[in-house]
């Protein structure tokens, strides 16, 4: 590895001619477009892409790191209780926590169809974001007369999680360190300085981490970063030590309700539930309500994770800071560094299976796999000889607003919510609290809010979704390739309200 090092030192270029390339600049600013990207212009040694995954495991690398968890029983009998919530990953578990917290000694269940923080609240980066609408560019343009209440929300939101986080003394590695957004497209640049926002140059921005791609960046103070694992298996702990009754290995099949003010009932694979209020967390899943099925569809997100780098590898990029990081491509990558410097490298791709389906052969994906390695040592030529440790996927619930959205039924005394698009670390606790309002009837500045009282355009049935997802997939990324032009497939869906730019 040592000999690997030395060999990589002269291939590092000057981020300008590595990203720019022949481009023609005048008085600082890029006057030609080029054509592909970074990652297409720059191809990685095939060789050096073989050793960084000879052995490589396909497994997710946080729930490894777990070791043992406690095993919660099934449920074994038919109950009674005042809420139920259905579904033991973040979403679920803070409302159910919140819950306790609001009204303490009242009888809440909690049931999870596998084991606690399995899915997606196990397996994703680890970006605890304070935005609740997927960012602000996403955020202003929905609800522009509400944004700075979102704003101001979502950062209330983050400060709370942290605040539980030292309350309850929960070991999830959390830092709040913010996030680095890297331009590394000359056309990436001009959309930064466009956006008002306060832009680092190049140099400033290798500065904090070092990568011969980056041409400019911006830095959210708003975003912790966490052990995903280890946050649900913490909220499940909390959640049972203020009384929560948690059952693992009980799927929910069914829900219906007793006319308008009786009690609901969810039949499970173990027996009947009757509740009084039921919170629906389920993600990407199924909802037991068929109304808001075609609000969201599977979108498979994958990950590498490095081996943990020593001194010297730390020292070629930098990185004291911390923060996690990601580009501004319409298939994008994110990154961060984990509490033993092992880096968290994933996105770019993002795969739809026809028919919602959700599946775990669909984790397996060589060739998405290979890709990540390769722009992972486009990015960081320095690390050459470092190797990945794992490699796995996970499944996103995917909304046409690219954030939650939150149903009601049966008389307001069932509440669901899904819909995070990726961002969802966060902003399920927010999600939480809206639910329990609902379920309680208050009228507060939350379920006030336009993102909480309009739901999102639903996808549309088979062979439509596909055709529609497969050909926004493609123009997405022949977008990247042609300096950010977007077609009239794209132009279309921005003046509907459905463009994805993120």
């Amino acid at each position: 590895m040592g000999a690997t090092m030395c060999n990589v030192a002269d291939r590092t270029r000057d981020s300008a001619s590595l990203a720019v390339g022949s481009a023609v600049r005048e008085g600082g600013g890029v006057t030609a477009t080029i054509s592909g990207t970074v990652f297409s212009r720059t191809p990685t040694d095939r060789a050096a892409v073989d050793h960084a995954l000879v052995g490589v495991r396909d497994a997710c690398f946080w729930i490894d790191d777990l070791g043992e968890v406690p095993v919660r029983p099934p449920l074994r009998r038919a109950i009674e209780t005042d809420l139920l919530v259905v579904g033991g990953g973040y979403t679920g578990l803070w409302t159910a926590v919140r819950a306790q917290q609001r009204e303490p000694g009242r009888r809440v269940v909690l049931i999870e169809a596998e084991r606690i923080g399995w899915a997606a609240s196990g397996r994703n980066g680890g970006f605890c974001a304070a935005s609740i609408t997927h960012g602000e560019e996403n955020g202003r343009s929905r609800w522009p007369g509400q944004y700075d209440e979102l704003e101001r929300l979502g950062i209330a939101n983050l400060d709370a999680i942290e605040a539980s986080v030292e309350q309850y003394a929960m070991d999830c590695d959390y830092e709040r360190t913010g996030e680095l957004d890297v331009a590394i497209e000359p056309h990436q640049v001009a959309d930064l300085r466009a956006s008002g926002a306060d832009v680092l140059e190049a140099d400033e921005v290798r500065a904090l981490l070092d990568s011969p791609t980056y041409l400019a960046g911006v830095l959210d103070p708003d975003v912790a970063m966490v052990h995903p694992a280890k946050l649900a298996r913490e909220l499940a702990r909390v959640a049972a030590e203020l009384g929560v009754e948690i059952f693992e290995g009980t799927r929910a099949t069914g829900i219906s309700g007793a006319g308008k003010r009786g009690p609901v009932t969810v039949t499970t694979t173990a027996g009947t539930i009757s509740a009084r209020r039921v919170a629906l967390a389920t993600n990407v899943f199924p909802s037991l309500l068929a109304r808001y099925r075609m609000h969201t569809v599977p979108v498979y997100d994958y990950a590498l994770m490095t081996e943990p780098l020593n001194a010297d590898q730390l020292a070629s990029i930098g990185w004291e800071g911390r923060q996690g990081v990601g580009d501004l491509a319409n298939q994008f990558h994110y990154y961060r560094i984990s509490r033993d410097n092992r880096i968290l490298w994933g996105g770019y791709d993002a795969i739809y299976h026809y028919g919602r389906k959700v599946s775990p052969a669909y984790e397996h994906r060589p060739t998405t796999y290979r890709r990540l390695a390769e722009h992972f040592l486009t990015t960081f030529p320095q690390l050459e000889g470092l190797r990945f440790s794992h490699q796995w996927a996970g499944a996103i619930d995917t909304s046409t607003r690219f954030c939650a959205f939150h149903g009601r039924a049966m008389n307001g005394r069932v509440a669901h919510t899904a819909g995070f698009t990726g961002l969802g670390v966060g902003a399920s606790r927010f999600a939480a609290e809206v639910m329990l309002d609902r379920l309680a009837g208050l009228d507060t500045e939350r379920t006030r809010l336009d993102m909480v009282r309009r739901m999102p355009v639903p996808f549309p049935p088979e062979p439509i979704a596909s055709i529609g997802i497969q050909a926004t997939r493609r123009a997405l990324d022949r977008a990247d390739h042609r300096g950010g032009r977007r077609n009239a497939w794209l132009r279309t869906l921005d003046k509907l309200g459905l463009g994805f730019d993120s």
